[in-house]
């Protein structure tokens, strides 16, 4: 549980108050009553609280100094400005961004998320029993989120079940946009820090300069075979491995499925394995709907020009009992998230504390006030 503490020097700032969590100090907004620490991740560690004023249940994670690593802070002022704009019932909602007492020198950033009670990887790896109908249902939603991110330009480029987060009613929200994109983003080079191996494309194993929103649709199908399976179905242990157990199921590629590959080397080393006849996917997962293993295999193809695009995985008879085209608006404009990697510290925080004043309108009015003063 939280504990109540004094602040640390001892001066307590307008408007807030302090608890200890996993031996971490809170520094919340008074309004905020926070309950209990759900989890701990390489980004900070978050807490289930209540909006006292709202009577809301909300999930703050707290990112402790967050200009430590630069590009820590760019993926988190990436995520801010993203969220602000996104609104569909299957991305997760931010519903609010902590002022900070010192404009110029704030180290912490508090993000206030509408709460969720687990994420899909915790299901997957727990006992309980996946039918058909909440295997076809999480893939849904799933499907749903991401034709609404394609529609507003966005590759989410990280997609996996412990960013995919579920509630009670078996509810699914995206979350995690640290590492989107829009899709004409000028800088679109892959590192190791991109993408979780175990999910990622063989376009970008294979470092293929050109990519775009089959990336995404890739992770779908890895996510929906491990629904299927209980377990990863490409658990790689390097890159190189991971593209070895990728064609030991799909079987080795024929020579115009590997025309997209535009790396000389890359294309050298995938002809270079030994030959695979593949495995079905139907002997993969024997008690899989003929309908699920059908779009599955649509959704694993090795040259992402043939993959399945989200909204024919809408359209596919599995999907028929839950689609419905009219209730499936897009994006209103598409999002522009060109933000310049090359930004130092006080650039991302000044463009931080830009993005908190739209969920505290009431401190955008002072500091317009102190400024028309000076």
């Amino acid at each position: 549980m939280a504990t109540p503490v004094d602040p640390p020097n001892g001066i307590r700032s307008e408007g807030k108050h302090y608890y200890s969590m996993w031996q971490t100090l809170f520094e919340i907004d008074s309004k905020y009553v926070p309950i209990k620490p759900i989890g701990r991740g390489a980004y900070g560690i978050v807490c289930s609280s209540v909006n006292k004023e709202t009577n809301e249940k909300v999930a703050i994670k707290k990112i402790q100094n967050a200009f430590e690593n630069r590009v820590d802070a760019l993926r988190t002022l990436r995520e801010l400005k993203l969220l602000r704009h996104l609104h569909h019932e299957n991305v997760i909602a931010l519903k609010d961004i902590m002022m900070p007492v010192h404009r110029s020198s704030f180290k912490d950033v508090y993000l206030v998320y509408e709460l969720m009670d687990t994420d899909l990887h915790q299901i997957i790896k727990s006992s309980q029993a996946l039918s058909n109908d909440h295997c076809q249902y999480f893939l849904f939603q799933l499907l749903r989120g991401l034709k609404y991110l394609h529609s507003a330009n966005i590759l989410h480029r990280d997609l996996k079940p412990g960013n995919l987060l579920i509630n009670a009613n078996c509810d699914l929200k995206i979350c995690d946009f640290g590492l989107a994109r829009t899709n004409c983003s000028k800088n679109q080079f892959m590192t190791e820090y991109v993408v979780t191996r175990w999910y990622r494309a063989p376009e970008l194993l294979l470092c293929c300069d050109n990519y775009g929103t089959s990336i995404d649709v890739w992770s779908v199908g890895c996510i929906f075979a491990e629904l299927l399976g209980r377990k990863p179905i490409f658990p790689g242990s390097e890159c190189l491995n991971q593209l070895k157990l990728i064609i030991n199921i799909l079987g080795s590629q024929k020579e115009e499925d590997i025309e997209f590959i535009d790396n000389p080397k890359a294309k050298k080393y995938i002809k270079s394995l030994s030959y695979s006849p593949g495995a079905p996917f139907l002997r993969l997962y024997p008690n899989a709907h003929p309908l699920a293993i059908d779009l599955l295999a649509k959704m694993l193809v090795f040259d992402p020009t043939k993959r399945i695009s989200v909204s024919e995985a809408l359209k596919h008879p599995y999907m028929a009992p839950l689609y419905d085209s009219n209730c499936d608006p897009p994006a209103v404009i598409p999002i522009d998230l060109d933000i310049d990697e090359d930004l130092g510290e006080e650039m991302i925080r000044e463009m931080m504390w830009k993005e908190m004043l739209h969920y505290h309108p009431e401190s955008a009015m002072e500091n317009a006030g102190f400024f028309h003063i000076l």
